[in-house]
């Protein structure tokens, strides 16, 4: 554990209806119960045991907290980080209410975290470089590698805890890094007599490294841990990483000199971007001159009271320039989809023409610099307008447009993101009128709900059986069931995809045995295993069976092949986790006499299992999605629904 006082597991006892705790030491397990933080009684004996640990089972109180649901996402992160950070460590986590699990063991330790870091992208040395010493009572861990992406990824962490603020710790990795890198390129002339320095940013391009220290008295600022503040913890991290990597290089030099050429290049990138930032800097802050021509600027000279939208093409252009405000309100169109500066040297984005408009039109320059006369920086002072509002179409182009230009804020103008100057402006997917009245929903569950409302007011739904009405499923019942039709959809079809047919699920569910796991077989088809223990015995072959085939496939392409994790052996398994929550809804769907696995013998013969009347009249259907689109039409009617797909269609009034 990387607590100190026990402040974390006091909290969690105080905000929960109960708390449970069991602990398991000299033999014998002890327990303790707390409600609403108050314990029940005193802690008692309440078994024996040769185990050693802690059990800690808690319910959080929704009367404080508004989200009591736990993200398995987040949490299997956490223990995934954790399995990494211990080496041989078994860490598994159980989700019981949808069936998912997860179980991580790592040999490797942060080795294999790095090369997790790294399984999508190309390596510049398939093995990790490795430093692990122990000085002064402080273990140090560090496992880099890197890649040809032009992003760092670092992670630091102290006594298992994530130090996301970094802190000397870091400080002292990175200063280690940037003189052992400078020695090395220095000693053997890699710069061919170019006059320019090597910054530390170019020494962590592409550098994928995980920094782990176990310390005996850590000082964290802040309660939240996210900081290392032990001033002594530099000098010693940056003696033993100085150390170990001079060794490797002197060991290594094929390694070490592919590094070297990487980070040589990135210098250069650097320098050529600074000379293109001159190109792209404004004459001065408020000063039009040399403003792009597509913007339509604002009369507004303070740039406190200034708004910019960004547009997505020349037609959205035209609505929102004849919808602004042209006292505060400025509006400049982009062309199509802007460069992705994940991807891309920071010279090649600011070669692209709509980036250089953007970054003129913005007026403060690019950069991490936030220093006021940063001759090729970034200086916010110099910013034209306090608002800056993307605001593109509401599809999928939209939404790739506003994720490549978000991109280029946090990567290049990141303080106007952090300072709230950037905005997102949220268009409507519909416009809806009835009955004389218009209005606007966002999203396609808000349109749906709205549909299901409005058909729920005058529709019945009535059971049949062969050609005669089995009674009526009364309103509020339908209403409550109606998500429930939607999500057994919606999970049915995933079923489909994972190579479950709904004949194998009915025929499951009326046998009591429904599959965990898929796996391919060697005819293209699935087998399916039905119990952990058939699981188990399963796995071990059918790994060592895929190790075999993906290295062969690298060996025919001409790949070398990495070290493959259980991960990626089991990439192509699948679980289902849908079936415990179509369980859970068929039971729903007995109760008020729907019986959907009927519905391939009605689509057989032909004969109707629900009838949707309507005030248009009746409408016979066979399945519960058939019935699901009859409400749903029942809904439309007497409605003019609109769907918008850019902002280009919206007229100015309405954009306003």
């Amino acid at each position: 554990s990387g607590g100190l006082h026990g402040v974390g597991i006091t909290c969690v006892n105080a905000l929960s209806k109960w708390f449970k705790a069991e602990v398991y030491r000299d033999g014998k397990v002890y327990a303790q119960s707390y409600k609403i933080g108050k314990p029940d009684g005193p802690v008692a004996v309440v078994g024996k045991t040769d185990k050693r640990g802690t059990k800690v089972h808690f319910l959080p109180d929704d009367t404080i907290f508004t989200v009591t649901k736990f993200s398995f996402d987040v949490l299997s992160n956490r223990l995934r980080e954790l399995a990494f950070l211990n080496a041989g460590a078994v860490i598994k986590i159980v989700d019981q209410r949808e069936g998912k699990q997860h179980n991580f063991h790592y040999e490797g330790g942060i080795n294999e975290f790095v090369k997790y870091m790294n399984a999508h992208k190309k390596v510049l040395h398939p093995t990790p470089i490795f430093v692990s010493k122990e000085k002064d009572g402080t273990t140090i861990d560090v496992a880099i590698q890197y890649n040809d992406s032009y992003a760092e990824q670092a992670y630091s962490f102290v006594n298992n805890i994530n130090t996301i603020e970094g802190g000397t710790h870091l400080a002292g990795f990175r200063s280690a890094l940037t003189r052992v890198i400078n020695d090395y390129i220095k000693k053997r002339d890699l710069t061919k007599g170019h006059d320019y320095s090597i910054t530390g940013d170019d020494c962590r391009e592409g550098l994928a490294m995980v920094l782990s220290l176990k310390v005996p008295h850590p000082q964290f600022e802040g309660q939240t841990k996210s900081k290392l503040g032990n001033s002594e913890i530099e000098g010693l991290t940056k003696s033993v990483v100085g150390d170990a990597l001079t060794t490797f290089f002197e060991e290594n030099p094929a390694t070490a000199t592919k590094i070297c050429e990487k980070i040589v290049t990135a210098a250069e990138a650097r320098e050529a971007a600074r000379k293109a930032r001159e190109l792209t800097r404004r004459k001065g802050a408020l000063d039009g001159a040399s403003l792009p021509g597509k913007l339509a600027d604002c009369q507004e000279r303070d740039p406190e009271k200034s708004e910019l939208f960004i547009v997505e093409g020349d037609s959205a252009g035209g609505s929102a320039k004849q919808g602004r405000d042209r006292a505060f309100q400025a509006v400049l169109p982009l062309r199509g989809k802007i460069i992705n500066v994940e991807k891309s040297r920071i010279a090649k984005v600011l070669a692209n023409e709509e980036i250089r408009t953007l970054i003129t039109a913005i007026g403060c320059g690019v950069g991490n610099s936030v220093t006021e006369g940063e001759s090729d920086g970034f200086n916010i002072s110099k910013l034209r307008y306090n608002k800056i509002v993307i605001m593109t179409d509401a599809d999928v182009d939209g939404a790739h447009i506003r994720t490549l230009l978000l991109t280029f804020f946090f990567r290049q103008m990141r303080p106007l993101v952090e300072q709230g100057h950037v905005f997102i402006a949220q268009p409507p997917l519909y416009k809806v009128a009835k009955n004389k009245k218009e209005f606007y929903v966002d999203t396609v569950e808000e349109m749906e709900k709205w549909l299901l409302d409005q058909a729920l007011e005058s529709t019945v739904v009535i059971r049949l059986k062969g050609d005669k009405e089995a009674g009526q499923v009364e309103a509020a019942k339908l209403r409550a069931l109606m998500n429930d039709m939607i999500e057994f959809e919606t999970l049915r079809g995933r079923l489909r995809r994972k190579g479950l047919s709904w004949d194998a699920f009915v025929k499951g569910v009326g046998d009591d045995k429904l599959p965990l796991y898929a796996a391919p077989d060697d005819k293209g088809g699935m087998t399916f295993i039905y119990s952990e223990k058939e699981w188990k015995t399963f796995k071990t072959g059918y790994m060592d069976k895929r190790k075999k085939i993906l290295k062969e496939e690298a060996e025919a392409a001409g790949e070398g092949s990495d070290e493959l994790t259980e991960e990626d052996l089991l990439a192509e398994v699948r679980e289902f986790p849908e079936i415990p929550k179509m369980k859970a809804i068929l039971a729903k769907f007995e109760a008020v006499g729907f019986d959907v696995t009927q519905e391939q013998k009605a689509l057989a013969e032909a004969k109707p299992l629900y009838r949707v009347r309507m005030k248009e009249g009746d409408r016979d259907v066979k399945t519960l999605d058939e019935l699901v689109e009859a409400i749903k039409e029942a809904g439309k009617q007497g409605a003019n629904i609109q769907r918008y797909k850019g902002l280009g269609e919206m007229n100015p009034a309405q954009l306003w």
